[in-house]
């Protein structure tokens, strides 16, 4: 294939993916943004109110970095796992993988799709958490860096979960009982430092806790963790996870019966 024709291969697939997820925004889009509202008004205005600053910050301001990017994290992922488990359900993932389209470009294209899902859904977040919060960015290219990053890491993981999974049930088995809690579970609501010595041991071995500090960092310049670790970090897992869904991908495995 030319340059040109994967270059229309990959904005075909990633076309796809976004008017897959738009067109039912109000599923995609809207429930992400009601659920923020929700988290602020309970655990910023309610529960925030009773507790005192962190690292200087209002307790509403310090939760912003969190939601946000909890949201990238979980519509990045719920993107891809559904839709290529839909591919493959419906046997059109058979389609791409006799076309010459090479492999690479159809899991970029697929997690091209994520990213777009998870950004578009992060934005709005960010949107709505300014009507409670007045938050300053101290950093924007540490912010988008990490927003992205943080989007194509958990498409690629999602990716993976659908080449794996077997059936609709095998696609939330992994979000509901490792991703969320390994989410809320990563500093969003709180800083390590109020936590046991022990505790705060056990919460580096949490990877979601770099991604969600070195995005706080960019947004409030506060961090638990040191930067350039939490960037080092991201990077080798995405690189990691890239080459093994490739691996799976060249292979067939889950996908070729």
């Amino acid at each position: 294939m030319t340059f040109n024709q994967k270059l229309n291969a990959f904005r075909t697939i990633l076309t796809k993916e976004f008017l897959r997820f738009i067109r039912i925004w109000v599923q995609t889009v809207l429930p992400p943004a009601i659920t923020t509202a929700l988290y602020f008004v309970i655990f910023g205005e309610l529960i925030g109110s009773q507790i005192s600053d962190i690292d200087g910050y209002k307790y509403m301001d310090y939760i912003v970095p969190g939601l946000i990017l909890m949201s990238v994290i979980t519509n990045s992922y719920a993107n891809v796992v559904s839709s290529f488990y839909s591919a493959k359900f419906q046997k059109s993932i058979e389609e791409l993988l006799v076309s010459p389209v090479p492999n690479y470009l159809i899991l970029g294209g697929y997690v091209a799709g994520g990213v777009a899902r998870g950004l578009i859904v992060g934005l709005v977040v960010t949107l709505v958490a300014m009507f409670f919060s007045n938050f300053q960015i101290h950093s924007i290219g540490i912010t988008l860096l990490v927003f992205l990053m943080t989007a194509i890491l958990f498409s690629i993981a999602g990716f993976i979960n659908a080449v794996y999974a077997n059936s609709f049930d095998d696609i939330s088995i992994i979000p509901t009982f490792v991703l969320t809690p390994l989410t809320y579970l990563g500093g969003i609501f709180y800083s390590i430092e109020m936590l046991p010595a022990f505790w705060q041991k056990i919460s580096l071995i949490n990877p979601i806790l770099y991604m969600i500090n070195s995005f706080r960092y960019g947004l409030l310049g506060i961090s638990d963790t040191d930067l350039l670790t939490a960037l080092s970090i991201i990077v080798i897992f995405i690189v990691s996870l890239f080459s093994f869904a490739l691996y799976l991908l060249n292979n067939g495995i889950g996908i070729k019966q």
